[in-house]
């Protein structure tokens, strides 16, 4: 019987201790450095903005807070990466709309953009923007829309590939506006441009950051910006809304999540900390400067839009029949 009693005493230091050392790496989050994935190559807009949020999170987690880029698969490839990865906070991943959008263009979809992902908090939208070269005789979306009716399947439009915001923006605006248009894609913003300038290409409809630098030098016509409300990098340009199409909204957004299974307390913290970054003056001028506005909210708040943008989307992909290349 004592040994017995001696035995049962030794299973209960031993699965004390056990749960000691399986709930350290909570209650002492974060103790080593931390790994934010992101889905774009280095030097575009997701990655400068993405590598402040990292500055920040390190600032305030006492933790060194790496970025690691892995492009390709409009986000596809890091995402799937992030999946599979544990969901204990040392790995996160900064999504963009391609986490609402992908499910619906990709056959065989490797993760579930709900189920294999933990909400942290949404982080920035910013607006595209309708541009049309400088010798377009289009000079409002009214004038565009008309041509467009008057002409089926004549207007063309450049987009940085299928299934990209940019692509999606010209597919929203075809719905709404009831017109039909030419798309043509290219493998980046980048190499749409000067096709757009030169006037090869009717109009397109890139991220800010890539379309008003163009509109600034007058290479390219701004009709319009995309979200129901004007930029702060771009006060002067109307939306699309408010200059000729009634209720259209399409915003790029990106926001911070980790993979399944999170604790609760590891994400309350993260989240906390993203919400004091977001309020950083600092921060949001970095945002401003890359034509994005803030998005602060709850985990819950983020995971919610996630879900209802799957739906909106998927809704629209499916009546647009629109394929990846």
């Amino acid at each position: 019987m004592k040994k017995y009693f001696s035995y049962l005493a030794l299973v209960a230091v031993s699965f004390s201790s056990s749960l000691s050392f399986a709930a350290e790496p909570v209650s002492n989050y974060p103790n080593k450095p931390i790994r934010l994935i992101v889905g774009f190559s280095p030097g575009g807009a997701a990655d400068t903005v993405g590598r402040a949020l990292a500055e920040g999170l390190s600032t305030r987690l006492g933790q060194p807070v790496v970025v690691e880029n892995k492009p390709g698969a409009n986000g596809n490839i890091a995402a799937d990466f992030v999946a599979r990865a544990p969901g204990d906070g040392y790995v996160l991943y900064f999504p963009s709309i391609g986490q609402a959008v992908n499910v619906s263009l990709y056959k065989n979809l490797s993760y579930d953009p709900v189920k294999d992902f933990t909400a942290i908090g949404s982080v920035f939208s910013a607006p595209n923007i309708l541009v049309v070269p400088m010798s377009s005789p289009y000079k409002t979306v009214g004038e565009l829309i008309a041509a467009g009716k008057a002409n089926p399947g004549k207007l063309t439009f450049a987009s940085s590939g299928s299934g990209t915001s940019v692509h999606l923006s010209a597919v929203l605006f075809e719905k709404m506006a009831k017109i039909d248009m030419v798309h043509i894609p290219y493998k980046g913003t980048g190499s749409a441009m000067p096709d757009v300038i030169s006037g090869q290409v009717d109009m397109s409809f890139p991220n800010l950051p890539s379309g008003l630098p163009q509109v600034k030098a007058s290479n390219l016509r701004a009709l319009g910006v995309t979200t129901a409300k004007r930029s702060a990098a771009a006060p002067n340009v109307p939306t699309i809304a408010e200059s000729g199409l009634p209720g259209y909204d399409m915003a790029t957004w990106y926001g911070l999540v980790a993979p399944a299974n999170l604790p609760d307390n590891i994400r309350n913290r993260l989240n906390k900390e993203l919400q004091s970054i977001l309020a950083d003056p600092k921060f949001k001028d970095k945002l401003i400067a890359q034509g994005a506005d803030p998005m602060p909210g709850t985990a819950d708040q983020f995971s919610q839009f996630i879900k209802s943008e799957i739906e909106r989307w998927r809704k629209l992909i499916a009546q647009s029949n629109v394929t990846v290349d």
